[in-house]
């Protein structure tokens, strides 16, 4: 816990922000606290927000056959969507939570309980990067516009679940994943039940990432009354929670994969299937190194999601030139 009076940063760099990063040495040092509040010297969220919009992108294509250079914008504009939203939920985040860093000692140093930025700047902010997206959804077919602004209701209610639920990480994980309908749709102009299974893939992997993530403030979460999957497991029986996730994951992804491949296409199935096969290994991997009361382990597991999160997304770009 932080106490009263305890001073930031005098750099405004936050505690848990990557060491050496771009944001602290080389932006323009007017723009260093909203790039903060977008998270931009922590880009594994941006990553996480962004690997299921690919998934569901890559699969879709593979689903019928057809690449077209607008995919190509579709890969580039849910990477550009992916920073903004991210930014723009985190900033939102942090205007919500405001009262609750100041009290915790990892986000003790984040923009607004530091004194950086102002709320009415903050929030001002995250209306600049939710237009910006909202101008590159337009450029997308009519079913992805209207799943992405649905996804702002999401957006907008995952702060809040903490403070209600246990289960704060499954409000996340519809939030972040949302991007694997969104980009199916974005390229088929419509939904189908691998993109479905997909999503719900993703949502187990959330709720496998984000748990060990909430392990590093459950002390603080418990002092100042914070729900979490971390304080609700408690550090006996998180590693069996972990597992079921695991096994949901790639189980759901798997069938994802079965469901969009096209029939007859062996050498392209089994492509695929290796997707959540390594997806899944590197879970297992997570799993073997787990420390729930090390956080500095905790944070470079968590971390390491985006290289898990990678691996589907090669093998099913090379299913897609097999």
């Amino acid at each position: 816990m932080t106490h009263p009076g305890a001073a930031p940063d005098p750099e405004g760099q936050v505690s848990d922000a990557v060491r050496g990063n771009w944001v602290d040495h080389h932006a323009p040092a007017w723009t260093r606290p909203y790039l903060r509040l977008s998270r931009a010297d922590r880009p594994i969220g941006t990553w996480l927000l962004l690997l299921p919009c690919w998934w569901g992108l890559l699969l879709s294509m593979v689903a019928d056959g057809q690449a077209r250079w607008f995919d190509l914008w579709i890969f580039v504009g849910c990477g550009i969507g992916a920073f903004l939203m991210r930014g723009a939920g985190c900033t939102w985040n942090d205007i919500t939570d405001r009262d609750f860093d100041g009290s915790v000692a990892r986000t003790a140093s984040r923009p607004i309980p530091s004194g950086q930025v102002s709320v009415k700047q903050a929030l001002a902010w995250a209306v600049v990067q939710c237009l910006i997206s909202f101008a590159i959804l337009l450029t997308f077919p009519p079913m992805a516009i209207l799943l992405g602004v649905v996804a702002l209701g999401t957006v907008a209610i995952y702060p809040f679940a903490k403070r209600f639920t246990w289960w704060p990480q499954v409000f996340l994980g519809i939030a972040f994943n949302w991007g694997a309908l969104l980009a199916w749709a974005a390229h088929s102009g419509s939904l189908g039940w691998p993109a479905v299974a997909l999503y719900f893939s993703g949502m187990a992997w959330t709720l496998f990432y984000d748990t060990i993530y909430a392990h590093q403030d459950k002390e603080d979460d418990a002092l100042i009354g914070v729900k979490s999957t971390a304080r609700l497991f408690g550090d006996a029986r998180t590693p069996a929670m972990l597992a079921r996730f695991l096994v949901i994951s790639v189980a759901l992804m798997g069938l994802a994969v079965v469901l969009a491949a096209p029939r007859g296409e062996i050498l392209q199935l089994v492509i695929l299937i290796a997707g959540p096969w390594a997806f899944g290994w590197h879970m297992l991997w997570q799993m073997r190194k787990l420390d729930v009361n090390d956080n500095a382990v905790l944070l470079r597991l968590f971390r390491s999601n985006r290289d898990a999160g990678l691996l589907p997304v090669l093998f099913f770009a090379a299913a897609l030139l097999a």
